[in-house]
């Protein structure tokens, strides 16, 4: 399934893409194509300086070859052969009434044959809008529930537990699904999982681009915009400190323009800062945590 799986993802870059700069209305993805000195390559797509997009990235990759040490000791595989290919996507806005949004597919095929699905959406508000935190999530549930009614409940609390910030004691955002290693089992093949995964894919740019649309146009405060800054400087901590794909591509010698695409052009750091009681801010940080069943929470 190789090269049905690598070119079904390449699609879907184009397709997101062009989903993306409609939602935008001015700017335009610029295409960088790269290869891998062990085998592969891929294609980064990058939109800067948008009516609604002030960075974001939808990047391709099919990459081969010999993991080295520490990479195939993380991934417990006896055999350092591998291919993977996946579409990453990150999208910072620039009115922080609009929320940062993170997804990936990818598929993974290891030397002694093993073979497997991962990826996820979620969804980081700087202002959190509870109905459309609940209209995002259930977006999820309604696709997660076309292939197993159990995906859903697993799926949102390895969100809820992999977007974690341990060292500021909250989430990363409002979570959304997050899965790894779906592979093959007597119950479920494999062109099931990537069935799955491609319905993950699709659910992304309709469920996303609503949510943008509703906000895209709302005014904005300096005091929202710095809101903003800092909400965005937990999502460098999160990337930089907590996330196993950023490790994982930096000590494996993947390419690092791709990798830290997901970082946003501008972020601040207050000392010691705290909302105030009450305030939109601190109401917005309460979200920020664990097991919050946001489809049926309104």
């Amino acid at each position: 399934m190789r090269d049905t799986i690598q070119k079904w993802f390449k699609s879907f870059q184009e397709r997101l893409c062009q989903d993306l700069e409609t939602c935008d209305g001015v700017a335009h993805f610029q295409e960088d194509h790269w290869e891998r000195p062990g085998g592969g390559g891929g294609a980064a797509r990058v939109i800067q300086n948008g009516a609604v997009f002030e960075k974001g990235g939808v990047n391709f990759s099919a990459v081969e070859g010999v993991l080295p040490p520490k990479g195939a000791a993380a991934l417990h595989l006896p055999d350092p052969h591998f291919f993977a290919t996946g579409v990453s996507v990150v999208m910072h806005p620039g009115n922080p009434h609009v929320p940062i949004t993170h997804m990936n597919v990818r598929y993974f095929e290891a030397g002694n044959g093993e073979a497997w699905f991962g990826g996820g959406i979620d969804l980081t508000p700087i202002y959190v809008n509870k109905a459309q935190v609940k209209f995002f999530h259930q977006q999820l549930k309604n696709t997660c529930d076309r292939f197993q009614p159990a995906y859903y409940p697993e799926f949102k609390k390895w969100a809820d537990d992999y977007f974690y910030i341990p060292h500021r004691e909250e989430t990363r955002g409002v979570g959304g699904i997050f899965f790894d290693r779906l592979s093959a089992t007597p119950e479920i093949s494999i062109e099931e999982r990537f069935a799955f995964v491609q319905a993950v894919a699709d659910t992304f740019a309709p469920t996303y681009t609503a949510i943008v649309n509703e906000n895209k146009t709302r005014d904005f405060s300096p005091q929202e915009k710095e809101w903003q800054l800092i909400r965005r400087g937990r999502y460098v901590e999160f990337n930089l400190v907590n996330d196993r794909g950023t490790k994982f591509g930096l000590e494996t010698n993947g390419r690092t323009e791709s990798i830290l695409m997901s970082l946003p052009p501008l972020a601040s750091w207050h000392y010691s800062h705290a909302p105030a009681e009450g305030s939109a801010e601190a109401e917005a940080l309460a979200c920020f945590r664990k097991d919050i069943d946001w489809v049926n929470s309104l």
